[in-house]
């Protein structure tokens, strides 16, 4: 269908001796890169994923994600067999490692292309990967939680993990035909289907979710004889929820794409209905003036950030005695250990590591990816065969709409 890679993950790096050593995490990688010893790297980086220490591992999988990101060391660390050494880590005890874990995969799926995907399959990549899913879908519904954390915490860390392993399915999924052949064998169709039913609480794992099933649901007879009536109620649920963010236009979208992949499966009586609300979604997501929305986020942004230097400025009025230079010194970082916030000083900013937090920016991508995708979506109406009524009501429902759409 012409889908881009998933955006890749990235965490900031990190020291694993010292909670906050960002900066030592970064000079690591970049004199690595500097020196161009990639190689040596990759041997120092895979062995340090057999530490005992927890966060020993986490550094080893963060520092793998962010290098593999350069086409150019992949070839270095595939020699070294980095697929079958981070493919336990998807299984560690930590949750964390889990995660950068399935980052680091992630990012070599997307960056490595598509023979790099089908080797990873190859390399069984998915064994641990089907295991890995399975066990987030029951997290989502157990009540058994460790002592150390709160449920909401261990729910916040399975959703977490389970976003990146989505995504490296995703990935592998829309590379290797292999891969989908497994997916439909395995049964996880259900876990996706677990995804997105929590759309409601995380629409962030929902979007990924219908991402990869939009992916394996493309011209796959065989998962289609395993489909439920279940599956299809998850659909039709998403395709009704009202909430009106960009993210969930997106989340409509997609699964409206699902829903026409799936298009065979639907029962006789309520084809046309769904049909019907599938070309509606389509309809309505062309229909904002992206030009417009973009704007008006733009100016979202402007006011959030004035209102935020605002709030900075305000505490240091009411603190009788304390100079304003002190907030750049140890008590700033204290209690920013205390909040578990990350020090905002520029020489500690390491937003650029992170994936975006700007809730505009979200949106302005989520609206022009639901455009971009009910576009592709159209394109494959037109292009199947046997559909060319179907083809033309769409293309005057869509182009009404759109076109003849009341001035504002």
């Amino acid at each position: 269908m012409g889908k881009s890679k998933s955006r890749k993950f990235k965490r900031p790096q990190f020291s694993p001796n010292s909670k906050h050593g960002n900066n030592a995490g970064e000079e690591a990688i970049e004199k690595v890169e500097e020196e161009g010893e990639a190689f040596s790297s990759a041997g120092d980086l895979l062995e340090k994923l057999q530490s005992p220490s927890p966060d020993i591992r986490e550094f080893a999988c963060a520092s793998i994600s962010r290098l593999v990101q350069q086409t150019q060391v992949i070839p270095s660390f595939l020699q070294r067999d980095v697929v079958r050494c981070l493919g336990p880590m998807l299984l560690d005890k930590s949750f964390a490692v889990r995660e950068t874990a399935a980052g680091a995969l992630r990012n070599l799926s997307a960056c490595g292309g598509f023979e790099v995907c089908d080797d990873m399959v190859k390399q069984d990549i998915m064994t641990p990967l089907v295991a890995l899913l399975k066990e987030c879908s029951a997290g989502f519904h157990s009540n058994s939680v460790p002592s150390s954390k709160s449920k909401d915490e261990q729910k916040n860390y399975t959703e977490d993990v389970a976003n990146e392993a989505i995504n490296l399915l995703w990935n592998v999924c829309e590379s290797s035909s292999r891969a989908v052949s497994v997916f439909s064998k395995e049964g996880l169709l259900d876990v996706v289907m677990s995804c997105l039913e929590r759309h409601s609480e995380n629409v962030e794992l929902a979007v990924s979710a219908a991402y990869c099933l939009q992916t394996v649901t493309e011209d796959n007879p065989e998962l289609l004889c395993r489909l439920t009536p279940s599956s299809l109620q998850v659909l039709e649920s998403v395709m009704m929820s009202s909430q009106s963010t960009m993210e969930h236009l997106l989340l409509r979208t997609l699964a409206a794409g699902c829903v026409w992949n799936l298009k065979s499966a639907l029962p006789s009586s309520s084809q046309a209905e769904t049909l019907s609300a599938v070309m509606r979604i389509l309809s309505n997501s062309l229909e904002v003036d992206a030009g417009q929305a973009i704007l008006e986020l733009k100016e979202q942004e402007s006011r959030r950030r004035e209102e935020g230097k605002e709030r900075e400025v305000q505490p240091c009025s009411d603190r009788p005695g304390e100079e304003t230079g002190s907030r750049e010194g140890d008590g700033m970082e204290e209690g920013d250990e205390e909040t578990g916030k990350p020090n905002t000083s520029p020489d500690n900013d390491i937003s650029d590591l992170l994936p975006p937090k700007n809730e505009e920016v979200k949106q302005a991508t989520a609206l022009l990816s639901a455009q971009q995708t009910s576009l592709e979506i159209i394109v494959n109406m037109c292009c199947s065969d046997g559909i060319c009524v179907v083809s033309l009501y769409l293309y005057l429902y869509v182009h009404f709409s759109v076109q003849h759409r009341p001035l504002r």
